[in-house]
């Protein structure tokens, strides 16, 4: 499709979500044509869409307030339309760029994303999904389709637009399908009542009397995190922080972190629960064993700002073996989810 004809005639007003975060993570500068060429060939030589290059040059990259795309066949995320979270820009110094720390490249090298094209966009999943410019049939230097594909449904394909222009063009308001209620009942049940993972249950008899009732403080929380947000999303505020804590200490539990990534991480190799990490004891399991209590996804940079600010705080210090809480960290965080479980406070030493 033409760059010039494009988007005439598309109204872009509320089409975009220009928060402090978008701007940090997402948005960069218009391209240049010498940094187009390079990201190209970065990319493995695949031409970016002119729309897509017209598009980078009114707003290069961000989040969508228009941010659900209809779908002819149900998907992992609904029956009748997919969601997207933010447009990835042409560059490479924002986190989520194309050639960014966690752009194109990145969900094909450490996710196992298939290599048939250029990533472009993430979704609420936290990298479970993704939005993809497919290649297959056109070739590096043709007009490539848009597709979604599914990590949790065995990194399946769906057809969503023939081309990058008929994608944005396609992109509506959220409130077109309200599921809030929905959501809302399924992380209820979730929660309430939803298997925990093999690693924390392990890590809660490991904890044993130094949190009693350790299931029932992490429902109770779990539940007051849905009430505030309709869904179990973990991002930055106080009782994610506090999950984010309650899931570092049990991992404590069972072993050490020799760095963030050792305890956030799943092993590309891995495939079962015997390392504990942070990604297979909260956010996703096993198809073949899969568990209840459960986000259905993550974002990484939410829960590396929160280490950050724990280890800036004292509050977690790396000894020889490796990264802990500080006892003093440990007694506060272990009564503050006794408080706001509205339990009596455990025997901390």
């Amino acid at each position: 499709m033409d760059a010039n004809s494009a988007f005439e005639g598309f109204d872009f007003e509320g089409f975009w979500d220009d928060c402090e975060y978008a701007l940090e993570r997402y948005v960069e500068p218009a391209p240049s044509d010498e940094l187009i060429a390079s990201v190209e060939a970065e990319l493995g030589g695949f031409r970016l869409p002119a729309a897509y290059v017209a598009l980078a040059r009114m707003h290069n990259g961000g989040l969508l307030k228009r941010n659900c795309h209809p779908m002819d066949e149900p998907t992992g995320w609904a029956q009748d339309h997919i969601a997207i979270h933010g447009l990835y820009a042409i560059g490479r110094t924002s986190d989520h760029s194309l050639c960014g720390r966690t752009g194109s490249k990145f969900w094909v090298e450490e996710w196992g994303y298939p290599p048939i094209g250029v990533y472009i966009a993430d979704t609420p999943t936290a990298g479970h999904e993704m939005i993809v410019l497919d290649y297959r049939e056109c070739g590096k230097q043709g007009e490539p389709r848009v597709v979604y594909i599914d990590q949790e449904d065995d990194y399946s394909v769906t057809f969503v637009a023939p081309d990058f222009a008929t994608f944005v063009r396609g992109l509506v308001d959220e409130e077109k399908y309200d599921r809030s209620e929905e959501i809302r009942e399924e992380a209820i049940a979730r929660v309430e009542s939803g298997t925990l993972s093999p690693i924390v249950l392990r890590a809660l008899n490991a904890g044993g009397a130094r949190l009693p009732d350790g299931e029932r403080v992490l429902r109770i929380l779990g539940r007051q995190i849905v009430d505030e947000k309709g869904g179990f999303w973990l991002h930055d505020d106080e009782r994610s922080h506090l999950m984010y804590g309650v899931m570092f200490w049990l991992y404590s539990q069972l072993t050490t972190a020799g760095s963030f990534d050792d305890f956030v991480e799943r092993r590309k190799e891995q495939t079962s629960y015997d390392r504990p990490c942070y990604e297979l004891m909260i956010t996703t399991g096993f198809v073949a064993n899969p568990y209840g209590f459960c986000t259905g996804g993550y974002a990484p940079d939410f829960i590396r700002d929160w280490w950050n600010a724990r280890i800036a705080a004292g509050e977690i210090v790396k000894a020889p073996e490796g990264f802990r809480f500080t006892p003093e960290a440990e007694t506060a965080l272990l009564r503050r989810l006794t408080i706001v479980a509205g339990m009596p406070e455990a025997g901390a030493s």
